[in-house]
């Protein structure tokens, strides 16, 4: 089988591109304008990179058995274009997964915040057992090799459930294409307001993700949206709610969400099989997932994380989970605006009050990110106000962030560097090695 990537650079996009690479018998390429690290690095380690950035419509050829086909494409993409002339068979990256996992027990996990982590303690937990598992997860997990697998072998196949669009040519939520047996559904805050204009569309792919249910729904109790919708489904499948988990066993991860989203993951190993008493003892060594409230230095009486929140519902989550951890250390907390729906000045509000756990917060947007993506300009005024908490800054130059936080006294603190970007070119985990130094 001979398979071309269309944008293989995307996270998901390379991954899947080197589990297809690694099965006998297919023959992988791939194109894009530009890959960075470490999706770069990955795809020349594997054999798979590029040899030139940019779009050659000529090396699409009839003898190509699918296109892969990424998100960061266009729909007017040149080699898109051609392998519709030529009539070639053109998969989405989420329906690609399924055409390979439709015949396994597929288990899928979708929610605006936890679903990878979720995702990562349901494979922690089904590897540590020796339960042989196909997966698409969104973070790197100790002891996997890549972010995908797809195998011969696995009867089962677990995926987190994105709902953001499936591709240029498909409008569609991505998870509503994984028509999973079980699904769990960890919380429902607007996001990809870009996507989803009002929360009531937000809520209505969800909806629909849930009618694509096979068989058991798993959701959180707490949440009167996913309440809503499990009495809707409950004539037709299974509909168990869930808490956090408060039992004595003492685990690696903490925060209420972390144990909300272990918790999920309890319940949905045990609809396969697995025991309660061991997935509690499995779980109990699972440190987290890379980016996801991740300690990457420690120095003294201080600590530092990095995760990935920039939604606000992920932001105060984050925020209020490592203030109820270290109760007696100060809290400085920085996030970075770098989504569509973050730097979108209609969603702003949404965030008020997310930050105001910290001692000291910091927000920074990049007013050039802002014209990239052709948004309404904002303000660091608009943003200070819509935060709406006192202990807020905002900064639009990341030497003056990094300066300013140079500024301040690291003793006995928890220090929390959230974002899914890099502001603009901090190392973090070497930048906050060095500011706790």
């Amino acid at each position: 089988m001979r398979i071309h990537f269309i944008a293989i650079g995307g996270a998901a996009m390379h991954n899947l591109a080197m589990a297809v690479a690694s099965k006998q018998g297919y023959v992988v390429t791939g194109s894009d304008d530009e890959i960075f690290d470490p999706a770069l690095t990955h795809l020349r380690e594997a054999g798979i990179c590029p040899q030139q950035m940019g779009w050659f419509p000529e090396r699409i050829t009839s003898d190509i058995d699918a296109i892969i086909l990424g998100m960061h494409a266009r729909e007017d993409n040149p080699e898109l274009v051609r392998a519709r002339e030529l009539g070639l068979k053109i998969y989405s990256f989420p329906e690609y997964l399924y055409e390979q996992t439709k015949d396994k027990v597929r288990i899928v996990v979708g929610g605006s915040h936890g679903k990878t982590t979720t995702t990562s303690m349901i494979l922690y937990v089904l590897q540590r057992l020796g339960i042989e598992a196909d997966y698409m997860v969104g973070a790197q997990i100790e002891g996997f090799e890549r972010m995908v697998r797809l195998s011969d072998t696995a009867k089962y196949a677990v995926f987190e459930g994105d709902e953001y669009l499936t591709s240029p040519l498909d409008l569609r939520s991505k998870f509503l294409w994984y028509k999973p047996d079980y699904a769990i559904l960890t919380g429902i805050a607007w996001d990809h307001i870009n996507v989803f204009p009002t929360f009531p569309e937000y809520v209505e792919t969800f909806r629909k993700f849930v009618k694509t249910i096979g068989k058991t729904f798993v959701y959180y109790e707490g949440d009167d949206n996913l309440r809503q919708l499990a009495k809707e489904a409950n004539d037709r499948i299974d509909c168990i709610p869930y808490k956090e988990y408060t039992g004595e066993i003492e685990m690696q991860v903490f925060g209420k969400h972390n144990m909300q989203n272990l918790q999920a993951a309890c319940l949905i190993c045990q609809q396969i099989g697995v025991k309660a008493e061991d997935f509690y003892r499995e779980i109990a060594t699972f440190t987290g997932a890379s980016n996801r409230l991740e300690k990457i230095c420690e120095v003294g009486d201080s600590v530092a994380y990095k995760d990935f929140a920039h939604s606000p519902s992920k932001l105060k989550a984050t925020v209020n989970a490592v203030r109820e951890r270290y109760p007696d250390k100060q809290l400085i907390a920085c996030m970075e605006l770098h989504t569509f729906s973050s730097l979108m000045a209609d969603f702003l509000p949404q965030y008020k009050g997310c930050m105001q756990e910290a001692d000291k917060a910091f927000v920074y947007f990049n007013p050039k990110v802002i014209e990239h993506k052709r948004l309404t300009p904002i303000s660091k005024e608009e943003v200070a106000e819509a935060f709406g908490t006192k202990n807020v800054e905002v900064f639009t130059d990341s030497p003056m962030l990094q300066s300013r936080l140079r500024e301040l006294n690291y003793t006995n603190t928890a220090l929390l560097m959230m974002s899914s970007g890099t502001f603009d070119g901090i190392e973090i985990n070497n930048f906050a090695n060095e500011l706790l130094q």
